[in-house]
């Protein structure tokens, strides 16, 4: 068994990176206070569209506390999804390149599911949960606030060095671990390069 708070987060750290993914980061389980009112505002203006499940647990989306007895970190992972491959029929509808390869879901959940046996093997977690897509878990603030970047016009979540094509994923566990700083700085300053080139 691990012990030692940094060793403890450097495990989880270097288990992630073996797994695949391209940035973790770590913060201390807490309620979203931030997050509520503009989450509340948008629910109001109809902004979720269709998407009624978004009206669902919203006390869960700003605390993962309350879907996980005693949590007191949540690791925050991307994973780059970018490929060269073109579509096939050029005259085919155009698709998202995160649709090209197998269903996301299943991938990552294989590997976050790995990534939390290790940490109950190796540093003492007895309740944990894993995430992608699959809760009422707010992906890109707790990204934004685990160091991974900042929310940009786009609405994605931008990392400096890898940009925005990854997936985002969460392990959320009982045991304390050293947090990484928010993202605080927005870098997308006065660029609108992302409003200019989507009429969406």
């Amino acid at each position: 068994m691990i012990h030692g708070k940094d060793r403890k987060t450097a495990f989880v750290k270097q288990e992630a990176v073996k797994l695949g993914f391209d940035l973790v980061g770590i913060a201390q389980v807490r309620k979203l206070k931030e997050e509520e009112n503009p989450l509340k505002d948008w629910l109001k203006e109809g902004r979720h569209s269709s998407m009624s499940y978004m009206e669902d647990h919203f006390d869960k989306r700003l605390d993962p506390a309350l879907l996980v007895p005693g949590a007191k970190s949540l690791v925050s992972l991307a994973f780059n999804y970018f490929t060269d491959k073109k579509q096939a029929d050029p005259e085919a509808p155009v698709i998202s390149k995160y649709a090209f390869g197998r269903d996301y879901h299943k991938v990552l959940k294989k590997k976050l599911t790995t990534l939390l046996n290790a940490c109950m093997e190796h540093i003492g977690v007895e309740s944990g949960r894993v995430f992608v897509d699959s809760a009422p878990v707010l992906e890109r603030a707790w990204a934004k606030n685990a160091g991974l970047g900042w929310i940009g016009k786009n609405t994605l979540l931008i990392n400096p060095q890898k940009g925005s094509c990854f997936f985002l994923a969460e392990m959320v566990i009982d045991v304390e671990l050293d947090y990484d700083p928010a993202f605080e700085t927005d870098h997308c300053w006065t660029c609108t390069i992302c409003i200019d080139a989507c009429s969406t």
